[in-house]
């Protein structure tokens, strides 16, 4: 057996059991998404987690900070503290949140930066599903 094909059974034998261990398949892209963003306080940030939390574009957001964020706007380097919120998300809600972020950010130009959930809680990923559903649509 060659490195590759040992390699490829090794990850086919850790899907298994990361399915058989209730974690969700994601064959036909991902279930979830974390979403990014920062802004310059931490009582914004708690405004942003609130709001997308509040309108079910998200279940759920955890806030850092502060952190110390560097990054070249208007031709001049820069240096400032900002409060990082991830939001956890399905695809289908990704627009909407978008949308609802670039209404209620300060920033003339936000981060927001969407990354895929490769793998994940079964159950977990479900709730996410669960408190984004449009209208509340909960099944517990």
């Amino acid at each position: 057996m060659t490195d590759a094909e040992t390699a490829e059974t090794a990850d086919a034998e850790a899907a298994k059991a990361a399915k058989a261990a209730g974690a969700a398949d994601f064959a036909d892209g991902p279930e979830a998404l974390t979403v990014l963003t920062t802004t310059d306080s931490e009582a914004g940030a708690r405004e942003l987690a609130r709001g997308a939390v509040e309108a079910r574009l998200a279940a759920c957001a955890q806030i850092s900070g502060p952190v110390t964020s560097v990054y070249r706007w208007k031709d001049a380097v820069e240096t400032a503290p900002e409060w990082q919120v991830l939001f956890k998300t399905t695809p289908p809600r990704y627009a909407a949140l978008e949308d609802h972020l670039r209404a209620v950010h300060p920033y003339e130009t936000p981060e927001i930066i969407a990354t895929p959930v490769v793998r994940g809680s079964a159950d977990y990923l479900r709730w996410v599903a669960e408190e984004t559903a449009p209208g509340g649509a909960r099944t517990e």
